[in-house]
């Protein structure tokens, strides 16, 4: 009963702290990430500045590593793990909330692929001596693909609404919304942060093609 009990108490901390690293640093990365491509929308000089001024950031490598690499392994493996363990809690959310949390477990996986991907493309490309910097140019030469563009469409939305849905479990598990009048609320806020950061998104995607 009690290995039981260390075991739930495990879990728990496990999966709040999967919740924690969703929104900070990953979801601040994100909508970063997003809004330094959209400076693509300014043109090409504008869009290369903003990505090599984050590039030659101090310290970028450390940056990367333990503020970006790491947490997003430990949110996807977890994140895969609870997709693949994880039920409906019927009695406790509405049916709606149901099928978004289903949504939320298939786009996380989906993410997975998508963002391997991505960094395969650009910052891997970049590491082995392929392309001395992920430019303009490269995300052009990418996207002109019409399959890639619509993954790279597809990418973006999934990652934009699993965050977004994550930010409202966020504040439900971290006791921060637990009446249903302020859950009701934070969905209306939540799909403004999907809609915004998908158009912010979006337009960068359609700059660079």
């Amino acid at each position: 009963m009690r290995r039981v009990k260390v075991l739930d108490n495990r879990e728990f901390l496990l999966r709040r702290l999967h919740s924690l690293l969703g929104i900070i640093p990953l979801g601040i990365f994100l909508t970063q990430h997003l809004i330094v491509n959209h400076f693509a929308t300014q043109g090409v000089e504008a869009f290369n500045n903003a990505s090599h001024f984050l590039a030659n950031l101090p310290f970028v490598i450390f940056l990367e590593i333990f503020v970006i690499y790491l947490p997003i392994m430990y949110h996807a493996f977890y994140g895969v793990y609870i997709a693949f363990t994880s039920k409906h809690n019927p009695g406790h959310y509405s049916y709606l909330r149901n099928i978004l949390f289903t949504a939320q477990r298939y786009t996380g996986v989906f993410l997975v692929v998508f963002i391997a991907w991505h960094v395969f493309e650009t910052r891997f490309q970049v590491a082995i001596g392929n392309a001395a910097e992920a430019d303009f140019n490269m995300m052009a030469n990418i996207l002109d693909n019409p399959w890639m563009f619509a993954f790279y469409v597809a990418g973006v939305l999934t990652a934009t609404f699993h965050l977004a849905n994550g930010l409202w479990s966020f504040l439900v598990t971290w006791g921060i919304t637990q009446s249903e009048k302020a859950q009701r609320y934070t969905t209306y806020f939540t799909l403004v942060v999907f809609i915004v950061l998908s158009v912010i998104g979006i337009r960068a995607l359609l700059a660079f093609v």
